[in-house]
C-alpha cells in the first residue's frame, strides 16, 4: 500500500501576518525620550569689554557639599525652604536696575542689603563632585519653581485667566518647538517675552570642587 504524502502547511499567509504585526506595532509604539534639565547657554561673546562689576548683595550664592548639605549665603539650609529664600531675593526690588528704574512690580522687603532688582538678581549654585544627582536635581527643581512662581504671579496680575497658569504656556512653547513647530500666536509670544523679562532666568552655576 503506497504511504500517503504528509500534507503541506501553507505558510505563504504567515508571512503576510507577520508583516501587518510588524507594522501595527512600529505605528502604535510609543518610544520615550529622555529629557534632562532645559537650559539656554548664553552666546560666545567676543568682545573686549569688561564685564559689570556685580555687588555682592545681587548675588544669591547656594552649595552644595559632598555630604549633599546645603549652604544658602553660607547658613546651613532645609531643602524645603530654599523655594521661599529665593522668591524673597528675587523679589526683593531694594534698588534699581541698569536703567535706574526701580521695581514698581516686586513685593519684597525692599531691603537695602538684599537684591536691587529682579533684572540684577543673580542665583549662583555650586557643588561638590561628590555632591548625588538626586540632591543637584532637588535644588535645581526649587530654584526654577521659585522663578516660575514670580513669573505665575504676574501673569495672574497682568492677563487675568487668559494665562491660570503660565507654567503650562512654557511648557507649550516648549513642546511646539521640540516638534519643529512655528507658533503663530504673536500675543501669547509677546506676553510670555513681557512675563520672562520681568524676572529674567538668572542661574549661574560654578565648577565643582574637585576635592
Amino acid at each position: 500500500m503506497a504511504k500517503r504524502a504528509a500534507p503541506e502547511v501553507n505558510a505563504g499567509s504567515m508571512a503576510d501576518i507577520a508583516f501587518l504585526l510588524l507594522i501595527f506595532f512600529l505605528v502604535t509604539t510609543t518610544i520615550e525620550k529622555d529629557k534632562g534639565i532645559l537650559r539656554s547657554l548664553p552666546p560666545i561673546d567676543d568682545s573686549e569689554v569688561e564685564p559689570p562689576i556685580i555687588k555682592q548683595k545681587n548675588l544669591f550664592t547656594i552649595l552644595v557639599n559632598r555630604q549633599d548639605r546645603l549652604f544658602v549665603e553660607e547658613e546651613d539650609m532645609d531643602i524645603k525652604d530654599l523655594r521661599e529664600a529665593a522668591i524673597d531675593f528675587l523679589d526683593n526690588g531694594g534698588g534699581v536696575n541698569a536703567e535706574g528704574e526701580s521695581c514698581d512690580y516686586c513685593q519684597g522687603k525692599k531691603d537695602p542689603a538684599s537684591s536691587d532688582h529682579p533684572d540684577k538678581a543673580i542665583i549662583t549654585l555650586k557643588h561638590d563632585r561628590e555632591t548625588s544627582y538626586g540632591r543637584y536635581i532637588e535644588v535645581q527643581n526649587e530654584l526654577v519653581a521659585a522663578y516660575n512662581f514670580l513669573r505665575n504671579r504676574e501673569a495672574q496680575r497682568l492677563f487675568g485667566n487668559r494665562y491660570p497658569n503660565v507654567d503650562n504656556v512654557f511648557q507649550a512653547m516648549l513642546d511646539e518647538k521640540e516638534k519643529n513647530q512655528f507658533n503663530k500666536d504673536e500675543k501669547l509670544n509677546a506676553d510670555i517675552q513681557r512675563i520672562k523679562e520681568m524676572y529674567p532666568l538668572k542661574l549661574s552655576e560654578a565648577e565643582p570642587d574637585k576635592s
